[in-house]
């Protein structure tokens, strides 16, 4: 591993290798994005399974298989969507308390808090025998994802040295890429599985989230969240534990610091709404947005459903949608050996060039080859299905986990647990609106739903360069200091001078 390295522009040398410890608890932690990852391609391809459809929406099943129906409004079915979408609103209310718990119990805690909602979730989805218990299902799984979501992204950086905590945290959006492919193999086989098949793709979750309850038994609590609930020696020896090596005073003296001035300023949720706290705040949630704005969850929740509409059979979608799952699996992987060493702005400046091509490309095939009731012509629909694979690389190395890393590490310690809940139920509440709308967005807006991901993609390149500062190599206790009060536009936010406006109640 690489010997101790020392962070440059005049702040302190902080002694640290990329221990085993690291690694190791930084990978178990992130089979909490296995387990979101799990359901978000588990569900897409649920949807399109007639057995499915046959036991709880019939109405889709029948409008499905009709003669000459509109391709784009198939699956138009406000509770076909709610099924998919009801997670997320479980997830925002389970973020909210999710970041309390981090707080106040560690982030070990909550992430074994996770672990168990999933397990019960998927139980109850298996087991379904009505729509009330499928959905109940969904909910606890949007706790599960809630308390992960909340918890593994700061966990990781948190514990994660400066110079490696991009590639480490990008960990999480591995394995979500690595859920959302596993779930499509699962669904591709179980296909063939009647009348259960659907059963055993949504018991499957229950896989990834023992993994990460019994793995939750050996990771350490990190650092931060021990001095910050008062355990300060253990905190030290940890820390020394995992950066393997002693010298590790001046970290220690930094936390210690940031924890004393957190103690100061109780009120985290108060304090988020002060102005010094503007520009992560807003940069942090902006980026939720724009991640689901991106279009991505369009291809990963409804792959199957999106591919049945340009004329693929049901088979055929199922495959498809494992070659874009395995292409967004390789393209992360280029983001964890990548995202230290160019930074994270070049990454998302790239991709939006790239996604804004290949949406608009696919926008303009589907108006021209794909009307109300053809099939596509076969060579455009695997054109479709190229554009759809470079589509998810870009997203994969760039919006996708630089959305969980940057807010994981934007904010100081007096804000984090709240300025990342922000972040998550951002995240979240969207999420829920792009799933909630999409299949009803299709039948109304047919291929122009490409038009409109599309100018988001311009927007969202445009915020990135003007406003979006780089953090590669910073420490998250030094964020304000050498990142937010050197930016052009976000230290007016920090200006002495500038009263700050009056903080609101939590």
């Amino acid at each position: 591993m690489p010997a101790a390295f020392a962070i440059a522009n005049g702040a302190p040398e902080f002694s640290a290798r990329l221990t085993t410890q690291v690694l190791v608890c930084s990978i178990i932690a992130a089979f909490g994005g296995l387990m979101f990852g799990y359901d978000i391609g588990i569900s897409g391809g649920v949807t399109s399974m007639d057995d499915f459809l046959i036991k709880f929406f019939p109405a889709v099943y029948h409008k499905k298989h009709r003669a000459q129906e509109n391709n784009y409004c198939k699956y138009d079915n406000q509770y076909l969507q709610l099924f998919t979408s009801s997670l997320y609103l479980a997830a925002i209310v389970a973020s909210f308390f999710a970041s309390m718990a981090s707080k106040k119990y560690g982030r070990k805690p909550t992430i074994q808090a996770a672990s168990i909602f999933f397990v019960v979730g998927a139980i109850l989805n298996t087991a379904a025998r009505n729509l009330g218990m499928l959905i109940a299902g969904r909910l606890f799984l949007g706790a599960g994802v809630g308390f992960g979501n909340q918890a593994v992204p700061l966990f990781i950086s948190e514990i994660a040295p400066a110079k490696y905590r991009g590639g480490l945290n990008i960990c999480f959006q591995l394995l979500i890429t690595v859920g959302i492919l596993c779930a499509n193999l699962v669904n591709y086989g179980t296909s063939r599985m009647h009348p259960y098949g659907w059963r055993v793709s949504l018991g499957g979750a229950a896989v990834p989230a023992i993994i990460l309850l019994l793995g939750s038994l050996l990771i350490v609590e990190t650092p931060t969240s021990l001095i910050e609930r008062g355990k300060k020696d253990e905190g030290l020896e940890t820390l020394k534990k995992i950066r393997g090596v002693d010298d590790v005073g001046k970290e220690y003296e930094e936390l210690l610091e940031a924890t004393e001035l957190a103690k100061q300023n109780k009120h985290s949720y108060r304090n988020l709404m002060k102005r010094s706290s503007r520009p992560q705040l807003v940069c942090g949630t902006m980026l939720q947005i724009f991640q689901q704005f991106t279009g991505i969850n369009v291809i990963m929740f409804y792959a199957p459903v999106l591919f049945q509409t340009m004329g693929f059979a049901s088979d055929a979608s199922l495959l498809s949608a494992v070659v874009t799952g395995l292409v967004n699996v390789v393209s992360t992987l280029v983001a964890v050996f990548s995202v230290d060493k160019f930074g994270r702005k070049k990454l998302l400046i790239e991709a939006v060039v790239q996604m804004l091509i290949t949406q608009t490309m696919m926008g303009g095939i589907l108006t021209v080859h794909l009307k109300n009731s053809n099939a596509m012509p076969k060579s455009y629909a695997t054109l479709m299905v190229v554009l759809i694979c470079l589509f998810v690389s870009g997203f994969a190395w760039s919006w996708g986990p630089l959305g969980w890393l940057i807010p994981s590490e934007i904010f100081p310690l007096e804000t984090r647990n709240a300025g990342f809940f922000f972040a998550v139920s951002t995240n979240m509440l969207f999420t829920f609106l792009i799933a909630q709308a999409f299949l009803t967005m299709l039948c109304r807006m047919r291929a122009g739903i490409f038009f409109f991901f599309g100018a988001w993609i311009v927007v969202m390149g445009l915020f990135a360069i003007f406003l979006l500062p780089e953090t590669k190599g910073i420490p998250i206790d030094e964020m304000n200091e050498r990142v937010w009060k050197k930016h052009w536009f976000w230290k007016r936010f920090f200006d002495d001078d500038v009263p700050e406006t009056k903080p609101e109640t939590a």
